[in-house]
């Protein structure tokens, strides 16, 4: 049963009993809840604070302030309304580039006890609370222990006609200063996540015991935890991190506001997600940015021995002078290949591209493989988490590939509004990935509308096909047709 097939998410009791159950080193959210309501500063309590702020933030009553200095091509876009300014990539912050993050929670601490020491130590407190929905023409039940029916194999709403808590996140971090090149500086994160789309971020060794052996449609993970250093001596500047990290290539992410629409591209549904390791990113001028990295394998912890898989990560990051171009090939793991844990050997490329201030597309393409995968006809044992492959008769082991492209299509309607076209072919050569032989194809047009810069809502249209294989409503149907949606609540 492959994690990229699904889950969604139902906590024991009620949402705000998960929510209070919920806890960061140890002292639960319901503790947080208590203690910070009970200082004041100026008069006003922490939650008025809050709650004063919050609005403010919701009428678009604050202040801009002037346009932060950087080093290299200009940010091609704003946001809001869109999720991003600088074109993606992983394993680094954009080198150059001020962190701009800010929030009502950070605004509220700034204003109390202890606020100078927190702005000034660059530390920020921020998160989000997402919810989502969606009517589907599938009609069958997601059966966990098969892992398919529902809206599968879309991915993160497979569960079909429904109502999902989708994301908690709770970030804690520190942007090293990447503009300035006088002197080293540091970074960190911890990102806790709770919700449906755990399922989709776990590494195996780390809490995935919730999902591969308990089979919880809910969940809880650290899903980032690292440590940056940055150099500025080195060309235009190194950036070494070291821990779990975000798969680095890829337009998607899990994090639900960095993404253009509320669902994923089947291309990111079955790609790696997460790795555990070091990696280096070398800004050589304002348009080069080279990178190389090394961990334990794919979503694997390095110390998992009986799964790990030695794997080096290479990218190249180019950017034009204007901005308005940016190209991202990477080998997002090369080793052996070899049947294991999520090894999946994973070159892909990004194209980044601004037309003018209305238009812009991002497209992906990758191409993935792995050797001596068991045959679903054969008695071979399987990995907990992994499918196995639909061989050509008589062969126990196979090699397996899945190929796809996806390309989103991007039009500002105004300062709050912009919408997104997506589509892609999705190619699982022997269902190893998605457990249908087919090729695939998918067309969604999404809506992103923000209230004030705290509240998103993202409605989307969503039609799919497979074309070999029946691979929707539990093998019943080879089209899908979806009416989704969700609301980001940032604080």
């Amino acid at each position: 049963m492959s994690r990229r097939i699904c889950s969604t998410l139902r906590p024991a009791g009620s949402g705000w009993q998960a929510l209070r159950s919920f806890s960061v080193g140890g002292l639960s959210a319901a503790a947080l809840l208590a203690a910070s309501s009970a200082y004041a500063a100026d008069g006003e309590s922490f939650a008025d604070r809050f709650a004063r702020i919050y609005a403010d933030h919701l009428n678009d009553n604050v202040e801009s302030g002037p346009a932060p200095a950087y080093r290299g091509a200009p940010p091609p876009l704003s946001s809001p309304p869109f999720p991003f300014t600088n074109w993606g990539i992983g394993g680094t912050s954009n080198i150059g580039y001020p962190d701009t993050t800010t929030g009502p929670l950070l605004e509220t601490l700034y204003g109390g006890p202890g606020g100078d020491w927190l702005k000034e130590s660059r530390i920020k407190i921020y998160g989000w609370l997402n919810a989502g929905g969606n009517v589907s023409t599938s009609t069958s039940s997601f059966s966990i222990s098969k892992g398919i029916g529902g809206n599968y194999p879309a991915a993160y709403s497979y569960r079909a006609n429904r109502v999902q808590f989708d994301q908690f996140a709770l970030f804690i971090d520190r942007t090293p200063d990447t503009v300035q090149t006088d002197h080293i500086d540091w970074g960190f994160r911890l990102a806790n996540l709770y919700g449906a789309d755990y399922k989709y971020t776990f590494t195996r060794g780390l809490l995935s015991q919730q999902y591969l052996k308990k089979a919880h449609p809910y969940g809880y993970d650290p899903m980032l935890i690292y440590f940056d250093l940055y150099i500025p001596y080195v060309a235009e500047g190194l950036n070494i991190r070291v821990g779990r990290y975000l798969s680095v290539p890829d337009i998607e992410a899990q994090l639900a506001p960095n993404n253009y629409m509320y669902s994923h591209s089947l291309l990111y549904s079955y790609d790696p997600y997460t790795t555990t390791g070091i990696i280096g990113s070398l800004r050589l001028t304002k348009n080069w940015t080279v990178q190389l990295g090394f961990s334990g394998g794919q979503d694997i912890l390095p110390w998992d021995i009986s799964n790990r898989k030695p794997t080096v990560y290479a990218c190249v990051n180019w950017t034009s002078d204007s901005g308005n171009d940016n190209i991202y090939p990477c080998m997002n793991g090369v080793n052996d290949a070899k049947y294991a844990y999520n090894n999946m050997n994973h070159w892909v490329v990004t194209w980044y591209h601004k037309f003018n201030a209305k238009w812009h597309m991002a497209t992906e393409a990758f191409y993935m493989y792995e050797r001596g995968v068991p045959s679903v006809n054969s008695t071979l044992p399987t990995i907990l988490g992994t499918n196995s492959a639909q061989c050509s008769p008589g062969k126990d082991r196979c090699f397996v590939s899945e190929s796809a492209i996806v390309n989103y299509l991007n039009y500002q309607v105004g300062e709050k509004d912009f919408l997104s076209f997506r589509n892609e072919l999705v190619y699982d050569k022997r269902g190893q990935r998605t457990l249908y032989k087919t090729l695939y194809s998918s067309h969604t047009l999404g809506w992103n509308h923000w209230i004030g810069d705290v509240i998103t809502l993202r409605p989307e249209l969503r039609y799919e096909r497979s074309y070999q294989q029946r691979a929707y409503d539990f093998g019943r149907r080879k089209e899908q047709l979806m009416l989704a949606g969700d609301i980001i609540v940032h604080f």
